[in-house]
């Protein structure tokens, strides 16, 4: 299981970033939310948009759920 997060402040283009708990761009524990521990980012990506309607994954660490 990976922990997944989200980006509390929103990208310039409006999207809340999801990150695996081990990526580059993963934010400072001030501007992150914990969104728990998923198989893969589909989940994570759903849980955050409880919170954060546009919410993406992050290109590099959850490539698959990142939508441009």
């Amino acid at each position: 299981m990976i922990k997944f997060y989200v980006n509390k402040n929103a990208q310039p283009n409006g999207d809340h970033e999801v990150h695996t708990e081990d990526c580059s761009y993963l934010p400072n524990s001030d501007n992150r939310k914990y969104l728990g521990e998923y198989s893969n980012c589909k989940p994570a990506v759903a849980e955050a948009k409880k919170t954060y309607p546009k919410s993406n994954g992050c290109r590099k660490c959850s490539n698959q759920c990142h939508t441009t």
